[in-house]
């Protein structure tokens, strides 16, 4: 019974966890940390992204911001947008990104 039980536990854990990755469109688009830096751009429109924060325990602040930043940059590549700027905290694993267009369009 305790075998199966720590089965179960294991099983839960790593099916909680989350790998974002990064699609071949959303490669590139830039996360940038700057207003500055999309100033001279057109804003497209705004994301909202959102992983799992806490499993058992809170995850790593960084690999989750990293996470919400890839999903940001895989749908700013579907818009369009070339540049994203997170214009929002992290809070209960959810964050929002302004999308922009910096290069003009082809």
């Amino acid at each position: 019974m305790k075998k199966i039980v720590m089965a179960v536990c294991a099983a839960f854990i790593l099916s909680s966890c989350a790998w974002v990755e990064v699609t071949s469109k959303g490669e590139g688009v830039r996360w940038v940390q700057s207003v500055k830096a999309v100033e001279p751009c057109r804003k497209l429109g705004r994301v909202n992204t959102k992983v799992v924060s806490q499993v058992v325990f809170n995850r790593d602040t960084e690999k989750v911001a990293g996470e919400l930043a890839d999903l940001a940059r895989n749908e700013a590549a579907l818009m369009g947008g070339d540049t994203i700027i997170a214009v929002s905290e992290i809070n209960d694993g959810r964050r929002s990104f302004d999308v922009y267009q910096c290069v003009p369009a082809k």
